[in-house]
């Protein structure tokens, strides 16, 4: 094994900072106060990397953790150990780090943080799995690792391990490591609507449009933060090809709603049919709060059904920032295909929602799990559902019921059994860099 390199951990009161006169801080570089011994790590000694101290290679010219591959796709990192973890508190870990020549950075680049029990032992998996810091920001050529966690009640003890892992002809700096004591972050509740409504003999598709208006009336004691509506509420109470009932956005169906949402004080989604000269698409729009428009999806998977009718699909994924985090908007086939959901999740988006026609609940479910997202459909002959990030149903609108409203919170971890928190190892585990599948 190689040689043990000891940098120093100072531990130092944070003076005026938010967390009170018992916030602290463990500056894992370098100090004189209190020794860290940083060692070399990795699960099999013929797939070690080659680990070495660079005086001056840090983000300030200081110190860093150098770690190189030789060839082969090595794993192996800096592992240290903190024992000055207080049970039941909340930390952030930060680290900045600097890599050349690494395809897939997310995977190959790993900041590892297991807690330690009172033995100064790692907990069970099945009780307390590792966590994983993700990127949070890039400042000249660096990119830093970041995760705000509390500690638990009966935690004493943090292993820290910085990786670098299945990349042939890497090098990788590590810097400005710190684990600081913070307030526990604020939970931040966003109301969600679905409705499950299907107008039948409307005279006009505007009177179409006035059912799912006036049904969510009804509802405004609930006070939702955003209200999902189903694919074509124009079309949908009276028939007729797509085109007859395609108009601009804006139009007037995007005014008709924008009045609602002012009403409520909330956001709208909901399924249109879109006129852009001679191209019709079929769309969903987000109205703000204010009752503008905020922006629009434009359906990207047409079923064969549809195109041979005249639609013409779209050729984006956007996701849109609100003042309740970032969120996304798909239509019905969509749901049918991974890459929608995954390109809009991997944008930031934290809950997607999805007008519909019909479709499988099964595959809504799978989407919102397999990128760790929340998904709120409405439909006609699919189930109108808020479905959270582990897959489950959490609410669904019923004939019997046509409108509920659950508090879903965004920035909350859902651990799921043995594997943990999956929302940062769905994409550091993701092999982006690898091809598609070639169309058949």
């Amino acid at each position: 094994m190689k040689s043990i390199f000891v940098l120093a951990v100072v531990l130092m009161c944070s003076a005026g900072a938010a967390t009170g006169p018992d916030a602290r801080e463990f500056s894992l570089f370098p100090g004189a106060e209190h020794d860290v011994k940083w060692k070399p790590w990795t699960p099999r000694a013929e797939i070690s990397p080659k680990f070495s101290i660079d005086e001056h290679g840090g983000r300030n010219g200081g110190r860093a953790l150098r770690i190189e591959s030789r060839g082969i796709a090595e794993v192996g990192g800096w592992q240290c150990t903190l024992n000055r973890i207080q049970p039941g508190r909340t930390y952030r870990f930060t680290a900045w780090y600097r890599g050349e020549r690494i395809a897939n950075q997310p995977r190959s680049v790993i900041a590892r943080l297991a807690w330690l029990d009172a033995t100064g032992r790692p907990f069970r998996r099945s009780a307390h799995p590792p966590e994983y810091p993700v990127a949070t920001a890039t400042e000249s050529g660096w990119t830093r690792l970041e995760l705000t966690v509390s500690a638990p009640e009966s935690a004493t003890g943090l292993d820290v391990r910085l990786i670098l892992g299945f990349a042939p002809d890497a090098a990788l700096w590590w810097g400005d490591v710190a684990v600081t004591e913070v307030a526990p972050p604020a939970a931040r509740p966003v109301r969600v609507m679905t409705v499950h409504l299907r107008p039948d003999g409307a005279a006009s598709h505007a009177e179409s449009v006035e059912q799912f208006c006036r049904l969510v009336q009804e509802a405004a004691a609930d006070k939702p933060d955003v209200v999902c509506l189903p694919e074509g509420i124009t079309l949908v109470g009276t028939g007729g090809p797509y085109v007859n009932a395609a108009e601009p956005v804006p139009g007037p169906t995007t005014a008709r709603l924008g009045r609602l949402a002012r009403e409520l004080g909330s956001y709208i989604v909901a399924g249109i049919y879109e006129r852009a000269g001679p191209i019709v698409y079929d769309t969903a729009v987000l109205i703000g709060r204010d009752g503008a428009l905020v922006g629009r999806y434009r359906k990207t998977h047409l079923p064969t059904e549809e195109w041979e009718r005249g639609l013409t699909p779209g050729d984006s994924y956007p996701v849109f920032d609100t003042d309740i985090g970032k969120i996304a908007l798909l239509i019905c086939w969509d749901a049918r295909f991974p890459e929608p959901c995954r390109s809009m999740a991997a944008q930031g988006a934290k809950i997607i929602f999805l007008p519909t026609w019909g479709g499988s609940d099964l595959l809504a479910r799978a989407r919102a799990m397999e990128n760790h997202v929340y998904l709120v459909s409405a439909g006609y002959d699919m189930r109108s559902l808020i479905v959270d990030p582990a897959g489950e149903v959490m609410a669904e609108a019923t004939t019997a019921e046509p409108i509920v409203t659950r508090e879903v919170f965004p920035d909350r971890k859902v651990y799921e059994f043995w594997v943990g928190d999956m929302g940062p190892r769905t994409w550091k585990e993701r092999r982006g860099e690898l091809p598609p599948a070639a169309p058949r």
